[in-house]
């Protein structure tokens, strides 16, 4: 775990760096154990394809917690966060068992607030697509 961040050493404006999280199937059919969600969207490439998507393409709140593991791996303490949002704007397509698809995470520091909390916005892509829009974490800093 990184450091813990300290409130009086963030900056708004202050740039985050791009972190990228591999997803492969396997990562999605752990998923599915552990969110009860097993559409078969999520892990049957022949399924999915009738159903007129391009290839599997990750649950959408799997992609949503690469978001929220970038905050709390930055901050340094996962109970840091006491406000977490996104709108998901496009699918993360995993193409192959082996081939996979990558996901890739930024912020910015947006704002600080009262109580050493502050606002971070973050951008998530996967390929060329924006996979989450109007992602904000509010988080308690040190």
């Amino acid at each position: 775990m990184a450091a813990t961040v300290k409130y009086d050493e963030v900056e708004v404006g202050q740039r985050l760096p791009a972190v990228e999280y591999p997803v492969r199937r396997l990562n999605l059919v752990m998923y599915a154990g552990a969110s009860g969600d097993f559409n078969q969207i999520h892990w049957n490439e022949r399924f999915a394809k009738t159903v007129g998507l391009p290839d599997v393409i990750a649950h959408g709140m799997y992609t949503m917690a690469q978001g929220g593991r970038f905050v709390t791996d930055w901050a340094g303490d996962p109970a840091a966060v006491v406000d977490y949002g996104v709108r998901f704007s496009s699918m993360v397509v995993v193409p192959g068992d082996d081939a996979g698809a990558t996901i890739t995470v930024s912020g910015v520091v947006e704002e600080k607030l009262a109580d050493k909390r502050v606002v971070v916005g973050l951008e998530a892509t996967s390929g060329d697509a924006h996979v989450l829009s109007k992602a904000r974490a509010v988080v308690q800093l040190a």
